[in-house]
């Protein structure tokens, strides 16, 4: 038991610590400060941050290549089915593109401490994806399509835990769209 309250102590404090890592800001500046030059108050803003839907879109799009490249090598261990996981390796790399770019919308509205995290948290997931687009170019069933799966697989997990402190401890995207009427929605009735 105490073995256990100590790991997630340590994880917690390694989440904790995304929110000091200074050497992040710069770049997550310019990219924030890019995206809401393009993006800020238009409507395309206000569909892919979520006001349509009263929360953001975002955490709703990565479901898709999170479940598919997570389910994928668990498919190819447990069935042997190398050609199905490879289909849901290339499924959950076709769907990251949208859930970037609903990424990047509300990454432009974060703070100066929540972008230091999200920029972490977009770090890892590129890395991830390309691990597991480096599994779809090896020979099925080679040792390095596995490594890669593997990878991928590890750090996807650590995209995931990120986005979550972002999004759970830090409140990121909390309430924004609460507060708004009809007229901010960006569909038509």
């Amino acid at each position: 038991m105490a073995v256990r309250v100590a790991g997630a102590m340590a994880v917690r404090k390694v989440l904790q610590a995304a929110e000091s890592a200074r050497w992040v800001e710069r770049p997550a500046e310019a990219v924030a400060r890019a995206v809401r030059r393009t993006i800020s108050g238009t409507r395309a803003d206000r569909l892919l941050g979520g006001a349509w839907l009263g929360h953001p879109v975002h955490p709703l799009l990565v479901t898709v290549p999170i479940g598919a490249c997570v389910s994928a090598p668990v498919l190819e261990l447990c069935t042997g089915n190398r050609q199905a996981a490879r289909w849901l390796i290339a499924l959950g790399l076709i769907a990251v593109p949208p859930a970037v770019v609903a990424g990047l919308a509300d990454f432009a509205h974060l703070d100066a401490r929540q972008r230091r995290v999200g920029a972490l948290h977009a770090t890892a997931n590129v890395v991830s994806t390309a691990f597991f687009g480096a599994s779809l170019c090896c020979r099925p069933g080679a040792r390095s399509a596995k490594v890669s799966m593997a990878l991928g697989t590890l750090t996807i997990a650590i995209g995931g835990a990120l986005g979550g402190h972002l999004s759970y401890a830090q409140g990121a995207g909390v309430r924004r769209w609460q507060n708004t009427d009809e007229s901010d929605s960006p569909v038509r009735r």
